[in-house]
């Protein structure tokens, strides 16, 4: 745990330095990097070949608007997922309407920049509150606002709205078919991946001879954050696992193995690291669940679940009062981008105004980073689009296998660093523009270079504009909801029998409320223009939380390695993995 600051002055400065240290090194590959990238070949490839042996290319923008939800929701259960995969089709279709209904009532650009801007404002709002996960909202606001700007009338709406819809069923298609193989897929590489944070926290800690806070202040640090990490990946697994209501043998079995990352959370130091590893590689593989022996602490556990899943989901409208800052950014973004672009003269506004909705993360620092890595990524892209445009214009098959090539090389890339993805979105959104008709590769890279940095610019200065002064008020507020989560577990636990339940159900609450004041806090530190935050109660807030969830582990019973250790006779002191 960092130690505690010291005590804040009535404001925090009030312009933070924006830094450029690794905004652009290459992070490690998403473990399922390939899954949405064949699906989204997968998707895209029928419906484009399918057009290609009519003649009809030009048809495209309309089909990719429903393939390219196949992007979405790899991470959810598949019950999870058919829901999410519904009402992204729905949305998508949704602002394509939109979107093809005012191209059709009108030219005139302001009028459809400033649509765009309010569609990708919405956008972004309604992907932020239902955390639907990447791609986000900006591939919405790719087709939405591509569209506007694509001659329409009226009559034909319906034929071009049908050609969404059909590849959106398609990709819906594409989306579940994994499940007909791994069933449980998405539940076990959550689980997974808990196990191996959990590992991690406890060998962290194994390397501090179990002091929770280390021996220097930099081995505390590293503490604090695999902490944090674990945490996170605890509380990702329980949502992944309680994402749907139906409770079968294999998904029990995935939640003892969640208990066991909890436990290594809340008891690093009396933690093995090496069964949490030996149990993440199982889930991996295609063998069965591997069984974790908790009898008591598991149907506790499952009692705790089951109160959960009873429990009412928080409602939409209370996750998108916090995101009004963001909404208000994205939309004043987009339309100046929009705006600049015009006066410019540049042809194609709406890339100016996508690039602006595509920078917009939790405050100005994380938005900054990502401003960076857009232009990087697009200036490569161009270049890219250089080298390819003359072997793509040879043939209309070679342009459709160009486009397939560079969406599954987008997908594949883009979990290591959003620039490296972007170099090959830059060229396969070029490339889509020349469905319809040849274009001069000269005159598309101009426009694209130009509405890149008018974007960037243009996004940043609404997200400084734009403040978030409230960024600490819901920190006191995560902070609240923390001390009330504690001292429910602590009334429960003075309790000589709680309900059936009940402690693990508040553990879970406790535990869910201290990954958001992290969530929070790391969001409101990379804010402007606000007071400053109050750290060291953060500090205290956290480690009286963690105190508390350790306590809750050991009201469960013994601990799993000492339980272990009694039956084969063995004492547990001095032993650490």
């Amino acid at each position: 745990m960092s130690s505690a600051t010291p005590a804040p002055t009535s404001w925090a400065p009030r312009v933070r330095r924006l830094p450029l240290a690794g905004v652009l090194r290459l992070g490690r590959a998403s473990d399922i990097w390939f899954k949405p990238a064949l699906s989204v070949v997968a998707s895209v490839a029928p419906p484009n070949l399918t057009l290609l042996a009519l003649g009809r290319l030009d048809l495209a923008m309309y089909t990719m608007a429903g393939s390219l939800c196949a992007l979405y929701a790899h991470n959810k259960p598949y019950a999870a997922r058919a829901r999410v995969l519904l009402r992204v089709v729905l949305g998508m279709i949704g602002g394509l309407a939109v979107a093809l209904v005012t191209a059709s009532l009108t030219t005139n650009a302001v009028v459809l920049v400033t649509v765009g801007a309010g569609l990708a404002a919405v956008q972004k709002g309604l992907c932020d509150a239902t955390r639907i996960g990447p791609p986000g909202n900006v591939v919405l606001t790719f087709i939405s606002s591509a569209s506007l700007f694509a001659p329409q009338t009226l009559a034909q709406i319906p034929g071009h709205l049908a050609l969404a819809a059909a590849a959106g069923i398609w990709a819906w298609l594409v989306g579940m078919a994994p499940g007909l193989v791994r069933p449980y897929g998405p539940e076990r590489r959550a689980t997974a991946q808990a196990l191996d944070a959990a590992a991690a926290y406890a060998a962290v800690c194994g390397a501090g001879d179990g002091d929770v806070h280390g021996p220097g202040v930099a081995h505390g640090h590293a503490q604090a954050r695999a902490r944090a990490a674990t945490a996170a990946a605890v509380h990702a697994a329980w949502q992944t696992l309680l994402a749907t209501g139906t409770r079968t043998t294999t998904r029990r079995s995935l939640e003892r193995l969640v208990v066991r990352a909890e436990v290594a959370l809340a008891a690093p130091a009396d933690t093995d690291p090496e069964p949490l590893r030996t149990w993440a590689r199982e889930l991996r593989g295609g063998g069965p669940v591997p069984r974790a022996d908790d009898p008591a602490g598991a149907v506790a556990e499952l009692l705790g679940v089951d109160a959960q899943l009873a429990a009412p989901a928080r409602p939409l409208w209370t996750r998108l009062g916090p995101l009004a800052p963001l909404v208000l950014r994205t939309a004043i973004g987009c339309a100046l981008a929009g705006y600049v672009s015009l006066a410019l003269g540049v042809g194609r506004p709406y890339w100016a105004l996508v690039t602006a909705a595509s920078l917009y993360q939790a405050n100005i620092a994380l938005t900054w980073g990502r401003g960076v890595q857009r232009v990087v990524g697009n200036l490569v892209g161009v270049l890219v689009f250089a080298g390819v445009a003359p072997l793509a214009h040879t043939r209309p098959a070679v342009l459709v296998l160009c486009c397939l090539a560079f969406n599954f090389g987008a997908e594949a890339l883009i979990g290591r660093n959003y620039w490296l993805g972007s170099v090959c979105v830059t060229p396969m959104a070029l490339l889509i523009t020349e469905f319809a008709r040849t274009q001069q590769a000269g005159e598309l890279i101009t426009e694209r270079v130009a509405d890149t940095l008018v974007g960037a610019l243009a996004g940043l200065v609404a997200a400084v504009v734009v403040t978030n002064r409230r960024a600490t008020d819901r920190v006191e507020e995560a902070l609240t909801a923390v001390e009330r989560a504690c001292g429910r577990v602590a009334r429960l636990l003075t309790e000589p029998a709680p309900a059936p339940g009940a402690l693990d159900s508040a553990h879970r609450a406790l535990a869910a409320a201290l990954v958001e004041l992290r969530a929070t806090v790391d969001a409101a530190s990379g804010e402007w223009w606000q007071r400053a935050l109050p750290q060291e109660r953060v500090v205290l807030a956290e480690q009286s939380g963690h105190r508390t969830l350790a306590a809750t582990v050991r009201r469960r019973g013994p601990h799993p390695r000492q339980a272990a250790d009694r039956r084969t006779g063995r004492k547990t002191e001095g032993v650490r993995g």
